[in-house]
């Protein structure tokens, strides 16, 4: 699937875990039947939004697989793969395609920050692009990492046959726009933050991996099918509601906020996996404002 072309939105899906950090499997293929009814052009397994860090081999495969078997058809399925070291990330990667994942995101390695310059990024996704089975994406995200991948290790990783894309979660869109500058013309350049939505449709970005897109799907890919269809002042609108919404989700509360936000539109958010904590019940009302405030119809 070297010639995968990533259009539209999908979700960097949460990982339902019950009180006693186990796992819940039933329930995340249970959000993964409801959101195969939104207009979502596939899911991304295994993001910074799913609590991967916390999660060990095995359960990674589990999710994997799950995803791969549940996903409405024609939709991709994007596997998070990225570990510190290159060949760990070689050897997830290629376990992630014999489970069926269309291709894999690999993140910047970032442990050891001061020695992960351009030579380093360069070396670490050229390898992991040269031995994967599956086409490889780079995972851009500052916020997590506190590493910034550079416009010129970009523009070199885009002219690999293997590197066929990259999620670009900075938020920066002069920063965005620079990497539309270098890269080829068939690069899935992807999106990944909600906030800027707007911005990568008029820079000619057709993909946005989004926390958002986990409670609001809907409203996600509306901007985008409004801004499609000529309504760019009707997107940039529903943009505009969506805002606060995306702060409470990503910034506020972070990944507890999320999965709440998920439970209150209908999906199983589940507990976080320690040592995150859960939200206070002050917090769960000011989501319950936000959402509500943003015109959603949410559950009592």
């Amino acid at each position: 699937m070297s010639n995968l072309h990533i259009t539209g939105i999908l979700p960097p899906m949460i990982t339902p875990f019950r009180e006693n950090g186990a796992v819940d499997y039933n329930a995340f293929t249970r959000n993964i039947e409801r959101w195969n009814k939104e207009p979502l052009a596939g899911y991304l397994v295994l993001g910074s939004n799913s609590e991967t860090a916390y999660l060990n081999e095995e359960e990674k495969l589990k999710l994997i697989e799950l995803t791969v078997q549940t996903a409405a058809k024609g939709r991709v399925v994007l596997a998070g793969t990225g570990l510190e070291s290159t060949q760990a990330t070689i050897n997830l990667t290629n376990k992630a395609a014999k489970l069926g994942a269309h291709s894999a995101l690999v993140l910047t390695p970032s442990f050891y920050g001061g020695q992960m310059n351009d030579e380093a990024f360069i070396r670490h996704f050229t390898a992991v692009a040269d031995a994967a089975e599956i086409p490889v994406l780079i995972y851009n995200v500052p916020k997590f990492t506190h590493l910034n991948i550079s416009v010129n290790a970009v523009r070199v990783l885009s002219q690999h046959s293997n590197i066929i894309g990259m999620k670009d979660s900075a938020g920066d869109v002069a920063q965005l726009e620079a990497f539309k500058g270098v890269v080829p013309e068939e690069f899935n350049l992807i999106v990944g933050s909600a906030s800027v939505l707007f911005s990568a449709l008029s820079l000619g970005i057709r993909a946005g991996i989004l926390a958002l897109a986990n409670c609001a799907p809907n409203k996600c890919a509306e901007i985008q099918r409004l801004y499609d269809a000529g309504k760019h002042e009707h997107a940039q609108v529903l943009q505009s509601r969506m805002i606060p919404v995306n702060k409470m989700v990503t910034d506020t509360y972070g990944v507890a906020g999320l999965k709440h936000a998920c439970t209150l539109m209908g999906y199983e958010g589940g507990y976080v996996r320690s040592p995150l904590t859960p939200l206070k019940n002050d917090d769960k009302q000011s989501i319950r404002t936000i959402l509500i405030d943003a015109g959603f119809a949410v559950r009592q």
